[in-house]
C-alpha cells in the first residue's frame, strides 16, 4: 500500500494530508519563465520542485494534469527586444525554445498543457469583464485595476495584513488609484508596446490575471496544486488568489500551496555584480546536466540551497558511485519503487531523505547484487536520475574517435611486438581517466 502523501501548504502554513479534489484527476498548475533572456539556475529550483511533485503525483494517482505557463507579454520582454533590436516574437519565441532545451537536458518532463499569455487574452478580458461587473475592479484613465479593499480575505495566503503587505512592498503610486495597492488587471500600450483591443481601449494585460486565466481556461475554477518559488507568494501568488476568487463565488481556486525557498550562489543571494550569477547553460557546459540536478535534489525544496562549484564537484561523484554500481550487474531488471524512497518523497517531497535511502543499495549492488541495482534504479528514476546508461555517464565529455584511434595505434604497436609503446598508450589514456580491458572480443574502455 502506497504512503499518504502529505504537502505543506503555504496557506495553512502546516503541512497536510494531501487530498485531491477528484481522486481520479489530480491538477497542478505552476508558474513558468517570462520568456526574455536565458534561465538562471534561481528559476531551475521551481522547475524542479514541479517536476518530482508531478512524477510522484503519476506514481498514487490514476491521471495527473501538469500545466506550467509560459510569459510572453510582459515590458521586460518589450524593453529587451527593443535593446536587441529584434521583434518580440523572435526573442520570445528564441528564449522559449533555449528553456525547454535546458530542462530537457535535466530530464525536467514535459507539462502536460503550456499555454502562452498571449493566446489567452479573450480568457483574461472575459474574467476582467465579470471583476468589473461584481464590483471588485474599476477603470480608470485606461486602466483597470482590483480593489483590494473590497476582498475580505486579502493577505490570507501570505498571512500578512494588507498594511504591512504594502510597506514591505513596491507599489506603483498612481492618482487615479483608490487605494495605493489595488493592481492593474489590463493597461493601456502606447503605438510601439504590444497591445490588444478591449472595452477599455488597446492596451496589455497585467501579469497577475494571465495566470489566474490560464489556470482557468486548463484547470477550472477549482483546482488541486499551485505552486511556485517563495518570491510569488507576494505579490503574484496573493493577487492571483484574490481576483480568481473574486470572479468565481463559491469556487477554491487552488486548495494547497507550494512554494520552494530561494537560491543561494556562494552563500549570497544571485547577482551578476557578485560574479556569482549562473544561467543553466553555463552550468550545464561545465558539468553534467545530472550532477546539476542532483545538487538540487540534496536539499528539501522549503529549504535554502546553497549553489557552489564545490558541491556540484560532490555531485558528480556521488553520482559516479552510482553508476558504476549500476555497471557492476549484467542483468537489471525493472523493479517496483523501493519503499523507503517513496516513503521520503511523499513526507513534503523530502528528496534528500530519497537519496539517502540510494546509498545502501548501491552499497549492494556494488558486491553484485542484481536486484539492489534494479531497486537503485527505480528509485533514482522516480527522482529523475539516471537518463543515461553507465556507458553513456562514463563516456561523457570524452573524444571517442581520438580514444578509438589511440587503442588501434596500441593494437598496432602490440602485434609490432612494441610492448613499451603499447604500455605508453595505456598510461596515455589513464591519464585522462580512461580505462582499457582487454577481452576475447577486443579491448573495450570506460571512463574511471
Amino acid at each position: 500500500m502506497a504512503p499518504t502523501l502529505a504537502l505543506h501548504d503555504s496557506q495553512t502554513r502546516r503541512k497536510q494530508a494531501f487530498s485531491p479534489l477528484d481522486p481520479q484527476h489530480v491538477r497542478v498548475y505552476y508558474c513558468g519563465p517570462t520568456v526574455y533572456d536565458a534561465a538562471h539556475i534561481g528559476n531551475l529550483r521551481a522547475m524542479l520542485s514541479a517536476d518530482v511533485l508531478v512524477r510522484v503525483l503519476r506514481v498514487l494517482y490514476p491521471r495527473v494534469t501538469f500545466v506550467r505557463n509560459i510569459t510572453d507579454v510582459d515590458d521586460r520582454i518589450a524593453d529587451r527586444a527593443r535593446a536587441n533590436g529584434e521583434d518580440i516574437a523572435t526573442l520570445t519565441a528564441r528564449t522559449t525554445a533555449d528553456f525547454h532545451a535546458d530542462l530537457a537536458e535535466l530530464n525536467i518532463l514535459s507539462p502536460d498543457i503550456e499555454p502562452c499569455a498571449t493566446h489567452h487574452i479573450p480568457e483574461m478580458l472575459d474574467m476582467i469583464g465579470r471583476l468589473i461587473e461584481n464590483g471588485h475592479a474599476y477603470e480608470a484613465e485606461g486602466h483597470v485595476l482590483f480593489a483590494v479593499r473590497d476582498f475580505a480575505s486579502y493577505g490570507a495566503l501570505s498571512g500578512r495584513s494588507l498594511n504591512d503587505m504594502l510597506a514591505g512592498a513596491r507599489v506603483e503610486i498612481a492618482p487615479y488609484k483608490r487605494d495605493p495597492g489595488d493592481f492593474v488587471l489590463w493597461k493601456p500600450s502606447t503605438p510601439d508596446q504590444p497591445g490588444w483591443d478591449s472595452p477599455y481601449g488597446r492596451g496589455r494585460p497585467g501579469w497577475h490575471i494571465e495566470c489566474s486565466a490560464m489556470s482557468h481556461r486548463y484547470l477550472g475554477e477549482s483546482f488541486d496544486i499551485h505552486g511556485g518559488g517563495d518570491d510569488l507568494l507576494f505579490p503574484h501568488h496573493e493577487n492571483e488568489r484574490a481576483q480568481s476568487l473574486c470572479c468565481y463565488p463559491g469556487s477554491r481556486f487552488a486548495q494547497v500551496w507550494l512554494h520552494n525557498a530561494m537560491l543561494l550562489s556562494n552563500g549570497e543571494k544571485m547577482s551578476k555584480s557578485l560574479g556569482n550569477f549562473f544561467t543553466i547553460r553555463q552550468v550545464i557546459t561545465r558539468a553534467p546536466a545530472q550532477a546539476l540536478r542532483l545538487l538540487f535534489l540534496s536539499a528539501q525544496y522549503r529549504s535554502v540551497l546553497d549553489f557552489t562549484w564545490e558541491k556540484l564537484d560532490d555531485a558528480k561523484r556521488t553520482l559516479d558511485r552510482f553508476y558504476r554500481a549500476l555497471e557492476r550487474t549484467t542483468s537489471i531488471e525493472d523493479a517496483p519503487i523501493p519503499g523507503a524512497v517513496l516513503t521520503a518523497l511523499c513526507d513534503d517531497l523530502n528528496t534528500p531523505l530519497a537519496i539517502a535511502a540510494l546509498h545502501p543499495l548501491a552499497d549492494a549492488a556494488l558486491q553484485g547484487d542484481a536486484q539492489a541495482a534494479a531497486s537503485l534504479k527505480a528509485g533514482g528514476k522516480l527522482l529523475g536520475l539516471f537518463a543515461q546508461s553507465p556507458d553513456e555517464w562514463f563516456r561523457a565529455g570524452t573524444d571517442e574517435n581520438a580514444v578509438e584511434r589511440l587503442i588501434q595505434a596500441r593494437l598496432d604497436a602490440r602485434k609490432a611486438r612494441d610492448f613499451a609503446q603499447a604500455d605508453t598508450i595505456r598510461a596515455q589514456l589513464a591519464a585522462q581517466g580512461i580505462l582499457l580491458e582487454d577481452g576475447p572480443q577486443g579491448t573495450t574502455w570506460r571512463r574511471a
